[in-house]
């Protein structure tokens, strides 16, 4: 039995320690940053690897401008669309999870409702040897802050559980204490996604509006910042009727945004 305790104490002394090395690792990744800009994130090179093995190529665009060449009204857009506290919080907003997991546990009830009275209603109408009816499709709130999400893209994959959770807070704790809210805006505007294969403030001012990122105006920063949710899906319907109405009510806030 004592060997069987010391076995298993040893083996968590080694969890720990590769668990601190793990870190360590982040920590310098991060420090790094505070003086040389990332060439990639973890997100991206999955983007690259996903393009290659479905299209057998890589189409991509990313221009890297520094804090001062990317637009003020970008900058409100983005902060009054994602993160209106982002100049105010320690990187993580807790009750913003809170809210964001609650609302997804009741979709995911509302969802598990109707596919249960879906396939009642199948066995009813005798639909024997038909494909069972489609789940319905539950939509994720996310309630993450932008330092969360840079967190994310940086480092760790798109999965969802409480072990990545965890560590992206760890890691946003990170990037707040050794950045600050400026160098952690600029990261996040030159790498997050506006389309397939379109990263980063100034590729995506180019691509939808053919102006650099310091000429974009409120309203084009605002359909911009409306994309970021979803880019995939809007960037073939980038002048929508919904993305135009989202793009006047956050217009609305920018003035209200306080920019690190």
């Amino acid at each position: 039995m004592k060997a069987i305790g010391s076995t298993l104490a040893r083996l968590a002394a080694l969890v720990l320690v590769c668990w601190l090395g793990l870190q360590f690792y982040f920590l310098l990744r991060i420090a790094l940053m505070i003086v040389i800009d990332p060439q990639s994130t973890s997100f991206q090179r999955s983007e690259i690897w996903r393009q290659l093995t479905e299209h057998q190529s890589i189409a991509w665009s990313q221009q890297w401008r520094p804090y001062a060449q990317i637009g003020a009204p970008l900058k409100r857009a983005v902060i009054a669309s994602e993160d209106a506290r982002f100049a105010d919080h320690s990187g993580v907003e807790w009750d913003a999870i809170e809210s964001a997991w609650e609302r997804n546990q009741r979709a995911q009830a509302r969802a598990d409702k109707l596919d249960a009275q879906a396939q009642r209603r199948a066995a009813k109408a005798g639909a024997e040897g038909r494909p069972p009816p489609r789940p319905v499709k539950v939509k994720v709130v996310g309630g993450s802050t932008i330092s969360q999400q840079l967190a994310k893209n940086l480092f760790l994959s798109g999965e969802r559980s409480f072990v990545r959770k965890g560590q992206e807070a760890v890691i946003t704790l990170m990037l707040e204490n050794l950045l600050g809210k400026q160098r952690i805006l600029e990261i996040y505007l030159n790498n997050v996604e506006w389309g397939e294969g379109i990263f980063g403030a100034q590729a995506a001012a180019r691509h939808y509006f053919h102006v650099d990122a310091n000429h974009l105006g409120n309203l084009q920063a605002a359909r911009l910042a409306v994309m970021l949710p979803a880019p995939k899906r809007f960037e073939k319907r980038a002048a929508s009727p919904y993305v135009l109405d989202r793009a006047g009510t956050i217009a609305a806030r920018m003035g209200d945004v306080e920019l690190p």
